[in-house]
């Protein structure tokens, strides 16, 4: 079993930046694959970055790639998403969530948390 929560969502500007953290309880993080999802009003959850369990492979949607970067830090048990020249686009409720795969699909994800706002202005 696996607990996630997020934090450091809020409000930015376009063109500025935000540090997303997701703290996992559970001695079996370290091997799980961990992804960031986000869902927009009125849309489906959508798949933006994931790492896997070593860190050794990363993962981005087309949409943030050389914006974002999805780190781990297994001391802390915690996963981060570093979002750099943000637009509103990017405007969202982001999610983490751990999967025993690397995926890049919601659908093998098994553990979610409850998600933290993300609003970039204009």
């Amino acid at each position: 079993q696996v607990q996630l929560v997020e934090s450091g969502g809020g409000l930015v500007q376009a063109g500025g930046s935000l540090r997303l953290s997701c703290a996992a309880s559970g001695r079996t993080f370290s091997s799980y694959t961990m992804g960031w999802f986000r869902q927009a009003p009125g849309k489906e959850r959508e798949f933006v970055a994931a790492i896997s369990w070593s860190g050794g492979r990363r993962f981005y949607a087309d949409s943030v790639k050389g914006r974002f970067t999805i780190s781990r830090d297994h001391a802390k048990n915690t996963v981060y998403l570093q979002m750099n020249s943000l637009k509103p686009e990017d405007t969202a409720v982001y999610y983490c969530a751990a999967s025993r795969v690397d995926a890049t699909t919601r659908e093998m994800y098994s553990y979610w948390g409850q998600g933290t706002q993300v609003t970039v202005s204009s």
